[in-house]
């Protein structure tokens, strides 16, 4: 029987300055499926959707659209062509309702008025349809981000959508989110509605998709049913060359006791939170998202303030007004958001890797630059960092690189305790073992890290022992071998 399929790739290339981002790439995609697309960061998957999406221009090839040749100029013209996107950093105009954002650019009219008797109507039977509850009077600026990715998808369906692109949709969604967007997302399928699905998450490939496309380095490297491949050769394939252990933690020596931290509390946030930490260990802060993992981290750190409780570090008591306190300390932050709170994008990869460390490459308050390229190349080299110069800036290399920017920055400042937040969020798989293996290197020199994640695989992969919150309370801990999904996730909820 013959395959219909309602997107075809053929031959399609694009170049950038110093890279090419798309080299002759070619598959198809069947029409009413979910077509997972994977690949390491830089392979190529962000650049092809732009394409689709009109934002991007591709040099070579061709695009059929239903079998008929189509190059979009602009967005407008890709949305009117039935394709919708729906970005990991949600794209609405806050302030307006729910009702208004699935309008934007389609209102519907009575005569000269707008009918929003009408648009509300087909607003509520629109959510309604994918089986969810929000308020279709509510700013979306209110919602959680799991309901505005949903309106996202509303709107999408809303104009009549064909093809839907969904770019990490999953990143910052809780498991119970999750498995909301998984429903929705399948009955899409069922309405006929196709879906490119991209996700660092394999998980999220083998339980939705029915095809799935790899990219690596710009070309095309397989298409396959997603019944025909495992997950290590899926990996392989993403990486070219095998990986081994996904999860390759080490068996560091402990020292003493460096981090003490006794009875925490912040009122409405942290509850007299207990917990102790030995040089050379690996501790995972596990928990739900708003189970104050985060908030733990930023309270030890100085960066908000506590109500009660101590924080001994070698033991000796401290109370960091300043995160510049604990940074002098030798305590450093690898945080959720590396974008917005880890690097200054503008600046350039060695610029970000000796920022923390300024003091070291001052004299008489000018910045002495040869210092400061040996330093950056040293740990740039150290870290493996792909970049076509040292003063490139940090906003152009993929997200693995930049995570990797950020611990340079940490291991230049020679920090003992280093609290990871997230540290493999929106990375590949071959960048996430390579963070892994860093972690390796970190407690082996005698440094202790902090891990919060919400990947229990993770988790239980990386950590030493595992103390798990619940709504900014301490309700367990667990050493690794006794940890398992089913006891960390009883402690959780």
């Amino acid at each position: 029987m013959e395959k219909d399929y309602i997107l075809s790739i053929e031959g399609t290339s694009k170049s950038f300055p110093g890279v090419k981002a798309l080299d002759s790439v070619s598959f198809q995609i069947e029409r009413g499926t979910i077509h997972a697309l994977v690949g390491e960061n830089g392979a190529g998957k962000s650049t092809l959707i732009k394409i689709l999406a009109g934002i991007y221009h591709a040099e070579e090839g061709h695009v059929l659209l239903n079998g008929t040749c189509v190059e979009f100029r602009t967005p407008h013209e890709s949305r009117m062509a039935g394709i919708a996107v729906v970005h990991q950093e949600v794209k609405l105009a806050e302030p307006l309702s729910v009702t208004e954002n699935l309008f934007v650019g389609n209102l519907i009219m009575r005569g000269r008025l707008v009918n929003w008797k009408e648009m509300r109507r087909r607003a509520l039977e629109t959510i309604q349809n994918l089986g969810v509850e929000i308020d279709v009077d509510a700013p979306v600026e209110t919602l959680t981000v799991a309901k505005k990715q949903i309106v996202e998808i509303c709107r999408a369906v809303n104009m009549n959508c064909k093809l839907l692109i969904m770019d990490e949709p999953s990143a910052t969604l809780t498991d119970r989110e999750l498995d909301i967007m998984f429903g929705i997302v399948k009955k899409l399928r069922s309405e006929g509605i196709t879906i490119i699905y991209i996700s660092h998450r394999l998980d999220e490939v083998f339980n939705l998709a029915d095809n799935v496309t790899v990219l690596r380095d710009g070309k095309h490297v397989a298409t396959q049913p997603v019944a025909d491949v495992s997950r290590e050769k899926l990996i392989s394939l993403m990486v070219g060359r095998e990986l081994g252990q996904e999860y390759p933690k080490i068996a560091a020596s402990k020292g003493d006791v460096i981090l003490d931290v006794k009875n925490l509390c912040r009122r409405g946030v942290l509850h007299d939170i207990s917990f102790s930490v030995r040089k050379g260990e690996v501790l995972g802060i596990s928990g739900l998202v708003g189970a104050g993992r985060t908030e733990l981290a930023r309270a030890i750190l100085g960066i908000d303030r506590i109500d009660a409780g101590e924080i001994f570090v070698r033991g000796k008591k401290v109370h960091y007004r300043s995160f510049r306190e604990a940074i002098h300390d030798g305590l450093g932050l690898i945080p959720e958001d590396r974008k917005l709170q880890g690097l200054v994008q503008i600046f350039s990869v060695k610029r970000n890797i000796c920022m923390v460390s300024i003091d070291k490459i001052i004299r008489h308050g000018i910045v002495r630059e040869k210092l400061e390229t040996k330093y950056a190349e040293e740990y740039a080299q150290k870290l493996r960092v792909a970049t076509p110069t040292l003063d490139t800036q940090v906003q152009y290399l993929s997200g693995g690189n930049q995570q990797k920017v950020v611990v340079a920055k940490w291991l230049l400042q020679n920090s003992e305790i280093l609290f990871l937040d997230e540290p493999t969020r929106g990375i590949d798989v071959g960048a996430k073992a390579e963070i892994y293996g860093l972690i390796n290197i970190l407690v082996e020199q005698g440094r202790t890290v902090i891990m919060i994640s919400s990947e229990m695989p993770e988790i239980l992969g990386m950590c030493d022992r595992i103390v798990v919150l619940h709504e900014g309370k301490k309700m367990g801990e667990l050493l690794r071998e006794e940890a398992t999904q089913e006891k960390i996730m009883a402690l959780c909820v």
